[in-house]
């Protein structure tokens, strides 16, 4: 089965071995908020919808995603062809082929990992709790550490792709959520600009760059903040939980060893 042709195959100088895809809303059987391909079993969607959808999107991967009960944490699981779906963490990583690290989201940012060498994998679910973490240490740091870990690799030889997520046009949060992250690097406040009255507009990807670039990762590569990568503003092609108040499917980002 060939990948819909909307969805997102990274562009980025991943090793020949290493393999990724972030879906889209095309492809599934799902109906009504949930169309077409809802990948969450947790969103009121019917359980056999997403049953079929999750083999599709399986059987267009070649490969065996990994679906993760995810709870804005910082815990990375390692992931083998023994691990079962529903595994609570917010981050994974793998170094078996034909598992594929996968992340599900509608409106928190995906961001994938590899090993310049293609002998480690790993991905991470970054919303604003996971990223911000606590005392500056989140789970994108969480899921390097782990990765450098296990993999001997170090910050420069590793590639970061940022998938779609909420932009900074639409995230609006309050001023908790500003001071979360200046407590830990004052620089931050470059990200938010003044929203409506006592709200700030929050750059997400922006955000998760800086957490990555301060980790020592200099080849980060996908979402520009721009447009385009934007859940909220891009309503045919991704679903939102914001845009559409809490009831919309999920789409995943997943990376894997051939």
């Amino acid at each position: 089965m060939p990948l819909p042709a909307g969805w997102i195959v990274p562009d980025w100088p991943a090793p020949p071995n290493v393999h990724a895809v972030c879906s889209t809303r095309e492809g599934g059987v799902s109906s009504g908020p949930f169309a077409s391909l809802n990948l969450g079993d947790h969103v009121g969607d019917e359980a056999r919808a997403v049953a079929g959808n999750r083999q599709r999107f399986r059987t267009a991967i070649e490969a065996r995603p990994v679906f993760m009960r995810q709870v804005h944490g910082s815990a990375v699981a390692e992931l083998t062809p023994a691990t079962v779906d529903g595994i609570q963490a917010d981050a994974c990583m793998t170094r078996s082929r034909g598992v594929a690290c996968t992340i599900m989201v509608a409106d928190c940012l995906p961001v994938l990992f590899a090993t310049a060498d293609g002998a480690f994998v790993g991905a991470a679910h970054a919303g604003w709790r996971g990223l911000a973490g606590s005392n500056g240490e989140g789970v994108l740091d969480a899921a390097c550490r782990v990765l450098w870990a296990a993999s001997g690799a170090s910050a420069a030889q590793t590639l970061a792709w940022l998938g779609p997520c909420i932009g900074p046009d639409a995230f609006e949060v309050g001023p908790e959520v500003k001071a979360a992250f200046e407590s830990a690097e004052p620089a931050t406040a470059a990200l938010f600009r003044p929203g409506r009255e006592g709200k700030w507009l929050a750059d997400l990807p922006g955000l998760a760059r800086r957490r990555l670039q301060a980790l020592g990762l200099a080849r980060v590569h996908g979402n520009d903040s721009s447009t385009g990568w934007c859940t909220v503003a891009n309503p045919s092609r991704f679903f939102s939980h914001r845009r559409d108040r809490g009831v919309s499917g999920r789409f995943a980002a997943a990376i894997w060893r051939a």
